[in-house]
């Protein structure tokens, strides 16, 4: 039996580390503590994942269970799949989406910075700080379990999050009081907690696996290649750690159990307008479409294991109950047109990775939506025979990979080394003008951390020598190529952010004088952080003393 390997230091042995899967539809919490090597927390029902919802009614808040189950009554006060609206602007697709899939909910723009708001009660909210209260309820959830102080954590993030929506995330995870030490993607983080387990198979023969993931909401097929590598810290020669590394990722938004769930429902709907007399439509009421879709969820899970069932709502519309029988057939027919979409991410990612599916060692299937038996039969066509792995806990994979970072990461815990590199997805570039020949200015990218490359990174740094005043530089994504028509459109905008560098004037009026002196310009140095975020370390004002005339 493989056991963890976890060392407290004895001046922080009263702390802790936790780390949150933040799906769309459930939250997974793990933690870490002296005595307790890595486990699932069980929130206050003693249920091992809880409903990412929140509901906001009479100024008062509810989390979890309580949440979800007030969603169904009151839909309008409910806050669900509200990730998907991280750093998101008017006229997204993302934002269209969420109306229609929720159009009960109401939405506004903040009037500075276009994103979206949700008004209830007098005061609107922005998605951080809905955001922030969800995850300040898991630290709480934490804490209760732990009977102690948790504030380390690692948040598991979907790979494809932008630098905005990172940055969004990380705002969120402060207002609720948390030390985020990364934000690991969901995928690699998987991936950790199957390598752990297996630190003795890995050798200097690297070997792939693909990880296929369908959640409530998104569906991600990540390539990750685990190798030994030399340890250059390690002061014992020819020390080797295994690493995991990801290599190939393919990506769906929009597609994932809840897509079927809203199928199933709309199927349902039907039925009652054929089998029930009401004076009013069934969809011109939120709370009888949100008790239909309940019954939709319940219904689909069922059919993955049986034949037939029957759905049935006591008192769905104008005190109506509900009963009509349901095939497994009639579910499949409904997403007939996914089919598509179920692989396309599979062949974007081997693309990515410049592989062929006999080159991926092994196939393991993770999140709730792939139970789906017609999901399964799907992904068999291009699998070429290679057997469907379901030796990863699809729930809590995730949150177990994480945690083992978080106590890798806090200064609580030592554990065995595992490296983790992350995948730089979208190419980052500093657009500048320079200064020509002849005096005039032109405009230039240089790209700094290119697509494919791995994170945290080294250094990049960008001497900017045309400049003699207060200046800015943008920092943009390069180009997208690997990305569908469709993904671009989900992207947003290409910019980043903007550096100001100011003082430049004064700087040179001040180092006039020295004969000795030569102006160099401007140095600036950026990197990329674990959670995958650019920043900018420092910019320094280079004078070189000239050399010598002897």
């Amino acid at each position: 039996m493989f056991k963890y390997s976890v060392r407290f230091d004895s001046e922080d042995g009263a702390l802790a580390a936790m780390s949150i899967d933040l799906g769309s539809e459930f939250i997974k919490i793990a933690i870490v503590k002296p005595g307790v090597p890595m486990e699932i927390v069980l929130n206050k029902e003693s249920r091992r994942k809880t409903p990412h919802t929140l509901v906001i009614r009479n100024n008062e808040r509810f989390f979890a269970e309580a949440a979800a189950a007030m969603a169904v009554k009151y839909p309008q006060a409910g806050y669900q799949h509200i990730l998907s609206l991280l750093a998101k602007q008017n006229g997204d697709p993302s934002v269209e989406l969420y109306k229609k899939r929720f159009p009960f909910v109401a939405l506004g723009f903040d009037e500075v910075r276009k994103t979206v708001v949700f008004p209830s009660d007098n005061v609107t909210y922005n998605v951080e700080t809905l955001l922030a209260m969800i995850l300040w309820s898991a630290r709480q959830t934490t804490e209760a379990y732990a009977g102690q102080r948790v504030k380390d954590c690692v948040i598991a993030v979907p790979i494809y999050f932008n630098q905005a929506e990172r940055r969004a995330l990380v705002t969120a995870a402060d207002i609720a009081g948390l030390n985020l030490l990364q934000l690991l993607n969901d995928g690699t983080a998987a991936a950790l907690n199957y390598g752990v387990f297996r630190r003795k198979e890995i050798t200097d023969k690297p070997q792939t696996m693909m990880i296929y993931d369908m959640g409530a909401t998104k569906t991600t097929a990540t390539i990750v290649e685990y190798v030994l590598e030399p340890d250059k810290t390690s002061k014992v020669s020819k020390t080797s750690n295994p690493v995991v590394k990801t290599i190939g990722v393919g990506y769906d938004r929009t597609l994932g159990g809840y897509e079927i769930s809203l199928r199933m429902r709309d199927h349902l709907v039907k039925v009652v307008r054929e089998t029930m007399k009401t004076s009013t439509d069934i969809t011109e009421s939120p709370r009888s479409m949100a008790k239909l879709l309940k019954e939709a969820d319940r219904v689909k899970q069922v059919l993955s294991a049986n034949k037939y069932h029957f759905a049935q709502v006591e008192g769905l519309h104008e005190e109506q109950n509900f009963r009509a029988k349901v095939t497994r057939e009639e579910l499949e027919e409904l997403i007939t047109d996914l089919e598509p979409r179920f692989i396309q991410p599979i062949t974007d990612a081997l693309v990515m990775a410049g592989k062929t599916m006999e080159q991926i060692d092994q196939f393991v299937l993770m999140g709730g939506g792939t139970r789906v038996p017609k999901i399964q039969e799907v992904l068999k066509t291009v699998l070429n025979g290679k057997e469907i792995g379901h030796f990863l806990n699809t729930d809590e994979a995730i949150a177990l990979g994480a945690v083992y970072q978080a106590a890798d990461l806090s200064k609580s815990f030592r554990v065995l080394p595992f490296g983790v590199k992350e995948m730089v997805l979208y190419p980052i570039q500093v657009a500048f003008k320079t200064k020509s020949e002849d005096g005039t200015y032109k405009d230039v990218a240089r790209q700094i951390f290119g697509h494919k490359s791995f994170y945290p990174t080294n250094k990049k740094i960008i001497t900017f020598q045309s400049y003699t005043d207060d200046f800015e530089v943008d920092l943009r994504y390069g180009a997208l190529e690997h990305l569908n028509d469709e993904q671009k459109k989900q992207f947003g905008s290409t910019e980043v952010a903007q550096i100001s560098v100011k003082g430049l004037a004064p700087a040179i009026e001040n180092n006039g004088s020295c004969a000795e002196c030569e102006i160099k310009g401007v140095k600036t140095t950026f990197g990329v952080d674990l959670s995958g975020i650019v920043y900018v370390t420092k910019t320094d004002f280079v004078v070189d003393q000239k050399p010598s005339a002897e």
